[in-house]
């Protein structure tokens, strides 16, 4: 369970009400698509799919980043990947490409495919346990001396 879920009011001391709803929120979600593992993810991105990474810079700078990875935060992500948006990225061309979201524990990228999905990219998913399973798998990884941007429209 995300750390978020466990969060406790200030004024009461107890667990927020909501926690469960995100949990159920969440299970919506991913009750709609196939999650793919850290491995899966790769040979997927081998085959052509397009994997997206959601998280901020700080997080980015502090573990390192996925060759490869289109760079977009969360909060621009629908409109650099919506093939119809002017605001979109030149890779985001047909509602059929495979996007892969990942972030780092595997929370928010699944509200952000199930996000893809209802926009009508059916191909969007996400990867089980974020970049830390990424690391976790052995699989390949950069730390470069300046993290990569996030992509901005027609870039």
């Amino acid at each position: 369970m995300p750390a978020e879920s466990l969060s406790a009011s200030t004024t009461t001391g107890e667990p927020y009400a909501r926690a469960a709803e995100i949990d159920a929120l969440l299970a919506r979600a991913r009750a709609g698509y196939r999650r793919l593992r850290p491995a899966e993810a790769w040979s997927a991105v081998g085959r052509g799919a397009k994997l997206v990474d959601t998280r901020p810079e700080h997080q980015r700078r502090a573990a390192g980043e996925i060759p490869g990875a289109v760079v977009i935060e969360r909060n621009h992500l629908e409109w650099r990947l919506d093939p119809t948006c002017a605001a979109r990225i030149p890779e985001a061309s047909s509602l059929h490409t495979q996007w892969i979201v990942i972030c780092a524990e595997g929370y928010s990228s699944s509200l952000a495919a199930a996000a893809l999905r209802e926009l009508g990219l059916h191909n969007a998913t996400d990867v089980i346990g974020g970049f830390d399973a990424w690391t976790e798998a052995g699989l390949p990884t950069v730390r470069p001396a300046r993290p990569t941007p996030p992509r901005g429209p027609g870039e």
